[in-house]
Parts: structure tokens; C-alpha cells; sequence
């Protein structure tokens, strides 16, 4: 009771802190419009009742006591050693998703789809491994054993980046390409009217757009430039719109 106790109150001073940012600091709001709003003093805040969506079976003990959720695309009933082996391939993907500028979520959500993790995976179309690159492929992103989940990663995750690169940054269409080709996607126009494609692609986007996939924010939101601005009072106000 007493560490619940601690840990209520080391919550409520966080969100204290919070409320209360440092005079001065950039701060970000939207205003009634829906419109962006960075400024360098703080804007009169209006409190608004914050809804909390917890895991199921989370509790308040469960939290104090230090207990932890399993991690994304992991089972509560799986082995040790298969949660040694998840660990390494997570660290794998950390690395080559920043040797190629990838989100390692959306690269997550890629193996979950494809493979469920299984890195001795293989269709009926003969794509293996954890990315599930078929042979064609692997051969020309340099891959010579598409079941070692290193070389699988950096083949799958090249692949993947090229796509985002081609289609620049439309993951609906990298995503339908990594799927069907990207023949397949420029013929149409974007996402082919295939029902293993439309269904692939959605699986995915799905996955990746998930609360607590711990994707990186704003990953694919659309660029707009940022206007700077001095009101009366000299008070700098940068706005998006």
C-alpha cells in the first residue's frame, strides 16, 4: 500500500510539472480552430478531463509492484529462450532501421504481418524468413541465407526504404509494392485492386497506427512549412497554418 501510495504521488508531481511548464520554453497547443500553435510563453491552458485506456488486465498493484506488458507482437505463454531470441532480433532492428532510416515500428509491424517472427517462415511463393523476401529479391538486396534474421532485416528493410523512397514517403503504396511489386502498384496507380494486397496493406497500417506500437511521431503526417510571427505585446508566435 505504502509503494502505491509513493507511486500515486510521484505521478500527481509529474503531472504537476506538467501543467506548469518553465517560463519561457517553446510550447505547442491548438487552438479552437484545430490550428497548430508554437509560442515562447505559456498560453492560457484550459483543463480538459483526460480519459485513461488501460491494457487489459492492468492494475494499479500490477504497476506498483513493478510488473511489466508484454511487448509488441509477443505472447504471454512464450518460452525463455524464445524471448532471448525476440530480444536479439529486436536490437537487430533497432540497428539496420537506423542504418537506413526506417521507423523500427513500422518495420514490427512488417515482420508481424509477414511472418508472425517466425524467422524459418516460407509461403506458398517461396518468400522466407522474417521479412518473407522471396529468392529474386534477396539475391539483388545482397542476400544469400534469407533464414539468417540478420541478413533478412538488412535485405527487408533496404527493400523497404527504397519503396518509401520511390513512392516518396506514400506508405499505402511502398507497403502495396513490398506486397505485389512495384509493377503492379505503378500500372494502377496505387493500391492494386487485388484482395491479398488491399488486405496486406491494411493489416500492416493497422499494426504499425496501433496505440503502444511506439512508432515515432508524426512518422508519415504531411509536412507543412512554419510562419513565424511578432504580436503587439512582442510575444513570437509560430503557427503551421
Amino acid at each position: 500500500m505504502r509503494a502505491l501510495s509513493n507511486s500515486v504521488a510521484i505521478l500527481l508531481g509529474m503531472l504537476a510539472l506538467w501543467a506548469n511548464p518553465v517560463q519561457g520554453q517553446i510550447v505547442s497547443y491548438k487552438d479552437d480552430g484545430g490550428k497548430r500553435v508554437f509560442i515562447n510563453s505559456n498560453p492560457a491552458f484550459v483543463v480538459r478531463p483526460i480519459k485513461a485506456i488501460l491494457p487489459k488486465g492492468f492494475t494499479p498493484t500490477g504497476f506498483a509492484l513493478g510488473t511489466t506488458q508484454p511487448s509488441f507482437g509477443e505472447s504471454p505463454e512464450m518460452s525463455a529462450a524464445e524471448r532471448g531470441n525476440r530480444a536479439k532480433i529486436e536490437v537487430m532492428i533497432r540497428e539496420v532501421s537506423d542504418r537506413y532510416r526506417v521507423d523500427p515500428a513500422l518495420v514490427r509491424a512488417v515482420i508481424q504481418t509477414e511472418s508472425n517472427w517466425n524467422t524459418s517462415a516460407i509461403s506458398s511463393k517461396g518468400a522466407r524468413g522474417l521479412m518473407q523476401l522471396v529468392p529474386g529479391t534477396a539475391q539483388q538486396l545482397g542476400v544469400n541465407n534469407a533464414f539468417d534474421a540478420k541478413q533478412n532485416l538488412d535485405g527487408g528493410v533496404h527493400y523497404l526504404h527504397m519503396l518509401l523512397e520511390r513512392y516518396n514517403g506514400d506508405l499505402d503504396k511502398a507497403l502495396a509494392a513490398y506486397n505485389a511489386g512495384p509493377g503492379a502498384v505503378d500500372r494502377a496507380g496505387g493500391v492494386p485492386r487485388y484482395r491479398e494486397t488491399r488486405e496486406y496493406v491494411q493489416k500492416v497500417t493497422d499494426s504499425y497506427f496501433r496505440p503502444g506500437s511506439d512508432r515515432l511521431p508524426r512518422a508519415f503526417d504531411q509536412r507543412r512549412p512554419i510562419y513565424r510571427a511578432v504580436e503587439a505585446d512582442g510575444r513570437v508566435v509560430f503557427t503551421n497554418e
